[in-house]
């Protein structure tokens, strides 16, 4: 005996079932088209640019332009600046992030609101900040002039102007770390009897090692790269008071363009090795969040 089966009609078994969109393929290439064009326009073409005008004349005068006393002392004086504000940076951010992740104090969020503070404003307005309160006509000016202690058009200046630019970037990068830590760690080893500096270095700072060591790539490129703040603070002095950066600006402009081009390749490779340890931190990070 055959049981004949129903037939099902392709009308009656999708009925009520929606069909899925069609995406139209040719957006997500379109918007890469237009990230990849921006990028080029704004960062590649321009970098690959300074290469070429670097080495136009070939690899001899390149390393020549490298030897020039007036590009030596820019890039030791630079290499000094970051040498004085990473480490002051790095204890006042690890101070502040102690601080402000394991206290709750009023007036928190205007403490992290200031720390902010060199990300809003431009380098500019902070070196002119600066000239206000240590020139001449400012308000510790008259004491400074007195005391025979120069800080505008000086050294001093450009470390307080490199200093103010990097202060952030250690704090802000520890602090996220320090919450998510937590204090339980912490206050077991102070219940064993251990002391704060021995807590610190066995406890807490392995914990936040690898934020710690991010907030010093960025404050260190910020550093050594900053121009705005110290161009208004330092005046310029080629010899005296002219960082790497404003080497860059014044050999460009007395005309010097391979000299110019050289200490910007400095520059870039510097900031290539900056985003290649960003790159290798992050994967570490990565690697530590997911074991």
């Amino acid at each position: 005996m055959t049981v004949n089966k129903p037939k099902l009609h392709s009308s009656g078994s999708t009925r009520g079932i929606a069909k899925p969109k069609q995406q139209n393929s040719w957006v997500p290439t379109i918007l890469i088209g237009i990230a990849i064009g921006y990028l080029a326009l704004i960062q590649y073409i321009p970098a690959i640019n300074v290469f070429i005008q670097a080495f136009r004349k070939g690899v001899g005068p390149f390393f020549a332009n490298l030897t020039h006393p007036a590009f030596l002392h820019a890039a030791w004086l630079t290499l000094i600046l970051a040498l004085i504000a990473v480490p002051l940076n790095t204890v006042f951010g690890l101070c502040a992030a102690w601080a402000i992740a394991r206290h709750k104090f009023p007036g928190r969020a205007i403490v992290l609101s200031i720390i902010d503070l060199p990300f809003s404003i431009s380098p500019v307005v902070a070196g002119l900040m600066i000239v206000l309160l240590y020139g001449r006509n400012g308000w510790f000016g008259p004491f400074l002039e007195a005391h025979d202690i120069k800080i505008i058009f000086a050294f001093p200046g450009m470390v307080l102007a490199t200093a103010f630019v990097s202060m952030p970037f250690v704090a802000r990068e520890v602090i996220p770390v320090l919450e998510e830590f937590g204090s339980d760690q912490e206050e077991a080893a102070k219940t064993l009897g251990a002391k704060d500096w021995q807590i610190f270095w066995r406890v807490t700072l392995p914990s936040i090692r690898w934020g710690l060591l991010y907030g010093l790539i960025l404050t260190n490129a910020r550093a050594m790269g900053e121009f705005g703040a110290v161009s208004v603070v330092s005046g310029n002095i080629a010899d005296k008071t002219q960082s790497l950066p404003l080497f860059v600006e014044d050999a460009y402009k007395q005309y010097e363009t391979e000299a110019a081009f050289s200490a910007a390749v400095l520059l870039a490779l510097l900031a290539v090795v900056t985003l290649i340890l960003k790159e290798i931190l992050e994967r570490k990070t990565r690697i530590k969040d997911v074991e």
